[in-house]
């Protein structure tokens, strides 16, 4: 089971070491080992989210996102994208830009951190939403009931976190403007793209997450209709042929699940640089990364490891809103990737105890309730 899902990933790797060790000797392999470290702790989060969204899709779309969407993520993502951002924001050709990121890194890197508020403002902004809709949704199990259960309540109110995003958008946009007309600096046009580029997150994210819970509904009521069908077929003695449901949902999801990971790969991109401006080796460091997290996405769908450890989605989706605050808050100032890293592994890290002390409650408690277990638990 480990090998074959894990198969592709440790194939990538042993390709990638040797390209590397081939395109710039054991320097740059060691690099490309770092870069894969990096980015896999930096997106563990965002493996368990994945897996929240890819169970609910069938085997083809889970091998799907493993092949198409990482074709998506290493190229589009980690090389395609800051060659985009660059032939952007310097206003060049993409033939240009490719030549910069290759033969003048030092100025490819710069472009690449010019560009960084408007970066970190799109996905700051999609992933402060996908946070903020998980927390103010009424749930059953609720990990850390003091904080959960009265921003449930909180969370019946109509387009509450639509309005938080926004305030903390012109916040940050506000203060971004503010902070460079004090250091006499002339960043009105900055901040207007923050502004701007955070919009743009905040509609992105309601445009594909709107299209996929719709479809996702459709797909719900098909799939019910379509058991009473058969539950009426077997009453009456009939076969009633299988329907193969339309792939829409399925679509839809996949494509937010594409968006998501972009969203998460912006401070794996970014940070990279700390560690190397080459371009070709942070394409192959982070596609490795990349790798592994879509391999370890599946891993926890086909385990069922989210319906055992119930807390670990949880922790995932803190893990996010702990994100999305970094991303606004390096738009002016410099965060640590390690920092970074470790808030994600210790929110997971704590889910998944509570989870294992809830599920060693329930347990010793044999038929209890839920309730009671929790509480003894400790959560």
């Amino acid at each position: 089971m480990l090998l074959k899902t894990f198969g592709w990933s440790f194939a990538v790797t042993a390709l990638g070491l040797v390209a590397a060790a081939f395109y710039g000797g054991w320097t740059a392999f060691g690099l490309v080992a770092i870069l894969a470290i990096l980015e896999i702790s930096l997106s563990f989060d965002n493996a368990v989210v994945n897996a929240g969204i890819l169970k609910k899709m069938n085997a083809f779309w889970q091998k799907i996102f493993l092949t198409v969407g990482v074709l998506i993520a290493v190229f589009g993502m980690r090389l395609v994208f800051p060659v985009v951002i660059v032939a952007i924001s310097a206003k060049m050709g993409p033939i240009e830009a490719v030549d910069l990121a290759l033969n003048n890194k030092d100025r490819y890197q710069q472009l690449v951190t010019d560009a960084h508020p408007a970066i970190a403002a799109f996905g700051g902004m999609f992933l402060l939403m996908i946070f903020l809709d998980f927390i103010f949704e009424d749930r059953d199990i609720q990990w850390l009931r003091w904080i959960e259960r009265p921003l449930a309540k909180l969370g019946k109110v109509d387009m509450l976190s639509v309005c938080i995003a926004l305030i903390v958008l012109l916040i940050t946009s506000f203060t971004f403007a503010t902070h460079a007309h004090q250091h006499g600096g002339t960043h009105v046009d900055k901040a207007q793209t923050v502004l701007i580029a955070g919009i743009a997150g905040l509609i992105t994210y309601m445009v594909v997450g709107g299209l996929s819970g719709y479809f996702e509904d459709k797909l719900e009521e098909e799939e019910e209709r379509e058991h009473e069908e058969e539950e009426e077929a077997a009453r009456s003695g009939k076969q009633k042929p299988a329907i193969v449901l339309a792939g829409q949902a399925a679509f839809f999801m996949f494509l937010y699940l594409e968006v998501l990971d972009a969203s998460f790969s912006f401070d794996g991109v970014i940070g990279a640089f700390a560690i190397t401006n080459d371009i070709v080796l942070m394409a192959l460091g982070l596609g490795i990364g990349a790798m592994y997290v879509r391999s370890l996405t599946v891993y926890l769908v086909r385990q069922g490891t989210l319906d055992d450890y119930v807390y670990l989605e949880h922790g995932a989706h803190y893990a996010i809103g702990a994100l999305a605050v970094i991303l606004m808050v390096t738009i002016q100032h410099e965060i640590n990737e390690v920092i970074t890293g470790l808030v994600g592994v210790v929110l997971i890290a704590w889910s998944f105890i509570s989870s294992v002390r809830r599920n060693r409650a329930l347990a010793a408690a044999g038929e209890g309730s839920d309730e009671k277990a929790e509480v003894s638990s400790g959560v």
